[in-house]
């Protein structure tokens, strides 16, 4: 038989159908197009389609011995078995012919059988196995996709940092709502020493597996510069190197790296193209951090990214974000903006890290309303708490 050939089950209790079908089909047959498999009642039809489960075409006759049509198609749902039914009978047998009907027979011959009109039948039973098994496929391949996308969100959400001890210098909250099962966002924190805390938080241009990819590679780029630390500057440069080599497909991201010295309150930093993080001062002033002139991570391997530092004095608190987060939009199409945000983090200054995060969630949620989310929204919230003696 051919790769797409295809099977048909005729049940019927006329024994000289099965020449007949033979004889109309007999150089399809022999092309290995079609093959026939006969059965003479419902129970033997039965027993045919338990042992050929490629069967997905049966022409039944509905009045037969020991079990009939009927019931066999009331079989065939019980069993829920990938068949399309075609049912035979006499034209005055009407009632039982709309009975198979409604148990699922999507078409009928009446007896007796013209055979030009069951070859068209055949046809398009045929079309519509095959249509059918295409959308089963279709549907195979989503379910297989969804699958892996919901290994690779729990892969990409498992590798985020888990949540530090409680410190009586500083607390560090995050969150990472991607807009697809996997996003090109991400965020990281982690004591360099018993002194110094760095912070990250990067957006990769594009979503889906790729760009989950390309930030997992980042943040594993990151860690291991800074285990060689001298500046978030010198660890950008070097990022940025590795990343630029054999970057063919031009895929960028946006990064903020700083590290929290709290001895002295110091924040160094380096900002590759991303949003310029907020201080929130104890008393609700919003400073701006200020850039740092530079480009993006991965597109020019001689870009030498710079330094800068604010001062953080206890109480006070950084608010890194990605653009996830004044860009989303509410059902008007309007983004929520840097000014929303900005006043939603003054009504919070004297909240702790995990308020000011689940608050910006909730401002942001209730903004877009029903709007559907385009972009991963990501946000790492650093409240300075004490200076710690040297």
């Amino acid at each position: 038989m051919k790769e797409n050939a295809v099977k048909v089950l005729v049940v019927d209790d006329e024994e000289d159908l099965e020449l007949l079908i033979r004889q109309k089909f007999r150089r399809r047959i022999r092309s290995g197009e079609l093959e026939f498999l006969f059965a003479h009642n419902g129970r033997e039809g039965l027993l045919k389609l338990a042992q050929n489960r490629d069967i997905h075409l049966v022409f039944s006759d509905i009045n037969m011995p020991v079990m009939d049509g009927l019931t066999m198609l009331h079989q065939l749902a019980e069993a829920d078995l990938d068949v399309q039914a075609v049912v035979v009978s006499a034209y005055g047998d009407m009632g039982n012919i709309r009975t198979a009907m409604n148990r699922g027979a999507f078409d009928f011959l009446t007896k007796p059988i013209d055979f030009a009109d069951l070859e068209i039948t055949l046809q398009k039973g045929i079309a519509h196995v095959r249509s059918l098994q295409a959308s089963l496929e279709t549907r195979d391949k989503l379910v297989s996709i969804k699958r892996e996308l919901e290994v690779a969100s729990q892969v990409q959400m498992s590798a985020l940092p888990a949540e530090l001890p409680p410190n009586p210098y500083y607390d560090v909250k995050a969150l990472i709502y991607p807009a697809k099962e996997v996003g090109g966002d991400f965020y990281d924190y982690f004591q360099i020493d018993e002194f110094r805390l760095a912070l990250a938080i990067a957006d990769v241009a594009g979503k889906g597996i790729p760009a989950a990819l390309f930030a997992m590679v980042t943040r594993a780029l990151l860690k291991f510069m800074v285990s060689q630390y001298e500046s978030p500057a010198a660890a950008l440069d070097s990022v940025n190197a590795q990343l630029c080599d054999g970057n063919d497909s031009c895929v960028f991201i946006t990064m903020f790296f700083g590290v929290l010295d709290t001895r002295s309150g110091s924040f160094l930093y380096s900002n590759a193209g991303h949003n310029p993080p907020r201080i929130v001062r104890e008393n609700g002033g919003i400073d701006v951090i200020a850039p740092t002139g530079n480009l993006v991570l991965g597109i020019d391997p001689e870009q030498n990214y710079g330094n800068a530092e604010v001062q953080l004095h206890p109480g006070d608190t950084l608010i890194l974000y990605t653009d996830g987060v004044t860009e989303a939009e509410n059902p008007r199409e309007e983004e929520y903006g840097e000014q929303r945000m900005d006043a939603m983090l003054r009504e919070r200054a004297s909240d702790d890290a995990r308020e000011i995060v689940d608050g910006m969630v909730a401002s942001i949620r209730e903004f877009a309303g029903d709007a559907e989310q385009f972009d991963d929204i990501t946000c790492v919230v650093s409240r300075f708490l004490a200076r710690r003696n040297p």
